[in-house]
């Protein structure tokens, strides 16, 4: 795991280039403290700071040179053993064990096609010195992250918004189409948009190819879900395969030269990557690391995670409980590595967790992240299953399952009329208008701009109203910002989180299941638990209960240790409605606790705006 930043410049001099290229790579220096290397053939530099997980020496520093490549990447091709096995039997031949050689090797042999073999995270950007073209590329689900500025015959790169920040292309205008995703929906990431008009993310499952002659940049998808294939397998052998995948994903993702570890939550995915790692190796010493709260109405996950020691008593567990005084001295830390105004409360327990681990030296970590998304783990699924038994006029079920759902959650008769409700919402509208409804409609509008068309599109991928659902959670609504969540925090500890769940092939499976293979009546994720009983402890594989990333809660923070947070002034930036901000704030000062989240993201974004 590393920081790249480079560019190509033909207006700069040898020396300003430099100049520029190092204070790029100091504003990420906390991506890669192990080493840093550049090079420079103007006017192409790249640079790279290092943080060594597989082959520590020095001769596998970038950036790297392969014949007439150069390369300078962030991330893991897990697969890379096998690769190198099939390059070394067509005549390649590697001078280290890096998997960062191999990529370019497989690069030499298929082109751009060579992303296509990968099985892992990555964001890289590779220099062809015959071609004078660069060809940059972002993992399927976009776990690692590359940002870029394009003008004319100028191409800007890096891993975070920091080093393109210091470009003199970037310009501070803010992207208004953004900040209302955030507002509104939470999204901190949207395709190829930021919170700045210049840079530009390149989107997951993209390659980009910026050819020097002409000055042209292209990219293109090289990856989809296809939710045309299905299994006709037998659930019974549909779970076996799911436990050998997930088995064989979790086997990948220890592949390391330094110590790896677990983050453990108490949760059902978390705890399986913990449960599998010692079913794989039973005995090994492993370390867990958890944060928790103890407090009035704060949650405490250490039963459920004591639940998974006792069943593997070779793991070592680390806890830390954030006391309100390491909130209000670390928030600007989190927030400055975040580079987004965070849109809830979670990520500030996140930057706790990834801070012990730093503390307890450990490089690299495995992560639950992911199966929520493809494998039905939220609620709010429940609304798009029974829509599609409205849709098949299956209303016995569909009645039944809104029943069962309330009845479990413990909510009165007029809890129930409103889930179904929206249930009937969701089974007349596709994902496009629901968003479109939520966007406008949930939270009130708080900006000042109007158009009759929401500043996203979610396109009809599945008639199926619960896999449509699923694939937009991966590929838009959801995972994309707790992705960049987990990269931010981590890296601001020289960590690498690692996230199995997240294998492709294991998620390309997933979405070849029935509905009732992934939520079974009530039970959510249902094949996991399944495929994984007698591995993890019965108590985790039979909580029903869905908690998240357990924070005390934007309420109490912004009650508490960031009370200073709320700063009246928050209101003027011209953007923003400030008659109905005012009423929010208003509302909530006399203590309507309900629009607490809705503050929240006023007040970091008001937070953060100070800092851009």
């Amino acid at each position: 795991m590393c920081g790249i930043a480079g560019f190509i410049d033909p207006s700069l001099s040898p020396s300003d280039a430099d100049s520029l290229l190092t204070r790029m790579l100091d504003s990420i220096a906390h991506r890669g403290p192990d080493a840093r290397m550049s090079y420079s053939e103007n006017p192409v530099h790249l640079g790279h700071n290092r943080l060594t997980i597989i082959d520590l020496s020095e001769e596998a520093n970038q950036p790297f040179h392969y014949m007439d490549l150069v390369i300078t990447y962030n991330g893991e091709i897990y697969n890379y053993i096998e690769i190198k096995t099939r390059l070394t039997e067509k005549g390649y031949r590697f001078r280290t064990q890096s998997d960062t050689e191999v990529i370019l090797a497989a690069y030499k042999e298929w082109g751009p096609a060579c992303v296509q073999e990968f099985m892992g995270m990555w964001a890289f950007v590779i220099y062809d010195k015959t071609k004078k073209e660069i060809f940059a590329s972002r993992d399927r689900f976009g776990i690692k992250p590359l940002y870029y500025i394009h003008e004319g015959n100028k191409f800007y790169f890096g891993s975070e918004y920091k080093p393109l920040k210091l470009s003199p292309l970037f310009k501070n205008d803010l992207n208004l189409n953004q900040i209302s995703r955030g507002l509104q929906l939470g999204w901190v990431c949207y395709h190829d948009e930021t919170y700045f008009e210049k840079i530009k993310a390149l989107p997951a499952a993209h390659n980009l190819r910026f050819t020097m002659y002409n000055a042209q940049c292209t990219i293109e998808k090289y990856w989809d879900i296809d939710l045309s294939k299905k299994s006709e397998l037998q659930f019974d052998e549909k779970k076996e395969k799911f436990r050998e995948m997930f088995a064989e994903s979790v086997k990948m993702h220890l592949r390391s030269d330094v110590t790896v570890a677990s983050c453990l939550s108490g949760g059902i995915d978390s705890s399986a990557i913990v449960s599998m790692v010692q079913h794989l190796n039973p005995g090994m010493k492993y370390k867990s690391l958890s944060v928790y709260y103890v407090g009035k109405d704060d949650v405490d996950e250490r039963p459920f995670i004591d639940e998974v020691i006792k069943k593997y008593p070779s793991i070592e567990p680390n806890y830390f409980s954030p006391s309100d005084k390491d909130v209000e001295e670390y928030f600007h830390h989190a927030l400055y590595h975040t580079d987004v105004p965070c849109t809830g409360s979670s990520f500030v327990s996140q930057y706790f967790l990834m801070k012990l681990i730093r503390q307890h030296k450990i490089k690299v970590v495995l992560d639950g992240q992911g199966s929520d998304e493809f494998l039905g783990g939220y609620m709010h699924t429940f609304y798009r299953i029974i829509a599609d038994y409205i849709r098949n006029f299956q209303f016995v079920n569909a009645i039944s399952l809104t029943s069962s759902i309330n009845k479990k959650l413990q909510k009165n008769i007029a809890d129930s009329v409103v889930h179904f409700g929206k249930s009937i919402l969701s089974a007349l509208n596709d994902e496009q208008c629901l968003y479109t409804i939520e966007y406008r409609n949930y939270f009130p509008f708080l900006m000042n701009i109007s158009s009759l068309h929401p500043p996203f599109l979610l396109n009809v991928k599945s008639q199926n109203r619960t896999e449509n659902f699923l694939y937009h959670l991966l590929s838009a609504t959801s995972l994309p910002s707790l992705l960049h969540y987990e990269d931010r925090n981590s890296m601001a500890f020289s960590v690498e989180s690692r996230v199995p769940f997240l294998d492709h092939r294991l998620v390309e499976f997933a979405f070849q299941l029935s509905t009732d293979d992934k939520v079974s009546g009530t039970e959510t994720k249902y094949i996991l638990r399944k495929s994984l009983s007698g591995i993890i402890p019965e108590a985790i594989e039979m909580r029903q209960d869905k908690k998240g990333f357990v924070t005390p809660g934007e309420t109490k923070w912004l009650r508490g240790p960031l009370k200073h947070l709320t700063d009246p002034e928050l209101v003027n930036a011209d953007f923003l409605n400030k008659k109905k901000c005012l009423k929010i704030l208003n509302d909530y000062e006399k203590g309507n606790n309900s629009g607490s989240l809705l503050v929240w993201r006023l007040a970091v974004l008001n937070y953060w705006l100070k800092q851009v």
